[in-house]
């Protein structure tokens, strides 16, 4: 009988170098495949795809496992880039490595190996996958400090029966000392933040080379000017940082943190006070629905749910399940609530799905 073929898509980081060697220990054909994403800053100091692919190339050789390269950057751009740079416009603040997961590795990367003959894909994602009652779930990884099912939420049935997480029952540094004790030449690289294709670069600096800067008022909630912005886009609810208003009216140490965005009058709405009641909702409207068992969640049930990652579960019901969308309410206000983000929703361990945060 021949071995179930798995392709690993091997980023260059410890995670997916130790997913490959996993599966290969537990039998699997298994063919490592570097996606380049991303190619309009390939000779910028801030892009690192040269060196992760070669750290990628590196694992495969040390582990004796085909390894391959595609080029995924054009429909990166079609189905991720465009959205993103169209919800920073419209003010919103989008989370493209949902969108990236959904549309590019678990889509484009699915369909590639798929045509390779491979039976399953494979990623270095802190996530499991379980199969109950003849449906496929995502249940979070081991590692509450690494979990990474709030950016899988919009897998569908079909995604997940082709797909496995090698290291979502382990933590991260059972992860690391495997990756040690085999010396893979990135065992001790560190783990890549924020937006992939913006890498280390300074935000305002990338986004302004694709969107026009539109400076404008910043002002209190009763309309007093007290600073000027360098354009709605570099901002989003609950930032404290990078305003440039020092404290006044309640106190010149009571910090100001932005509220809200008034789009047609290009203004920037902030408050003073971490927990100022502008910043605090109960509830929140949830866009462009996806169920991952296919099967709408009880209205009179009560849930978890995040509205950003790292964030605890917060108790919540379900409430207008209609035509893709519906309202989430809390138990408990919840803090900076950000259009463009995505709420997710949980039963215990198991991710149901969620939506885009609207306005």
């Amino acid at each position: 009988m021949s071995k179930k073929h798995v392709v690993v898509g091997m980023s260059g980081g410890v995670d997916s170098s130790v997913a490959a060697y996993l599966l290969k220990q537990q039998g699997y054909a298994v063919t490592g495949l570097f996606m380049k994403n991303w190619e309009d800053d390939d000779t910028d100091t801030h892009c690192t795809s040269r060196q992760d692919f070669l750290d990628a190339a590196s694992v495969a050789d040390l582990l004796d496992i085909p390894f391959e390269a595609v080029n995924f950057s054009e429909a990166y751009k079609e189905r991720v880039f465009s959205n993103f740079l169209a919800e920073y416009r419209a003010g919103r603040t989008p989370n493209p490595d949902v969108l990236c997961n959904a549309e590019i590795k678990f889509k484009a990367f699915l369909e590639h190996a798929l045509q390779l003959g491979a039976d399953y894909i494979a990623t270095g994602h802190y996530a499991q996958i379980r199969e109950f009652n003849g449906v496929f779930q995502l249940l979070k990884g081991e590692d509450g400090t690494k979990d990474q099912s709030y950016f899988l939420y919009r897998l569908n049935q079909e995604q997940l029966a082709n797909a496995l997480f090698p290291i979502g029952h382990l933590y991260k540094r059972e992860v690391r000392k495997i990756a040690r004790d085999l010396k893979l030449p990135n065992s001790t690289k560190k783990d890549s933040t924020g937006i992939c294709f913006i890498g280390e670069r300074p935000f305002r600096e990338f986004l302004s080379r694709y969107l026009p800067r539109e400076p404008g008022d910043i002002q209190t909630s009763d309309g007093t000017v007290v600073g000027k912005h360098l354009g709605l886009m570099y901002y989003t609810i609950g930032q404290r940082q990078g305003l440039g208003i020092g404290g006044t009216r309640t106190g010149a140490d009571c910090p100001w943190f932005v509220c809200g965005k008034d789009m047609d009058n290009n203004v920037l709405i902030v408050v003073q006070g971490h927990d100022h009641p502008r910043l605090l909702q109960s509830s929140v409207k949830a866009l462009d629905l996806t169920w991952i068992s296919n099967e709408e969640p009880h209205c009179d049930w009560v849930y978890g749910a995040k509205t950003r990652y790292r964030q605890s579960d917060a108790p919540c019901t379900i409430a207008h399940v209609s035509d893709g969308h519906c309202q989430i309410d809390f138990a408990q206000s919840q803090w900076a609530i950000t259009p463009g983000q995505s709420v997710v929703v949980y039963e215990s361990n198991v991710c149901l799905g969620g939506g885009i945060i609207g306005e």
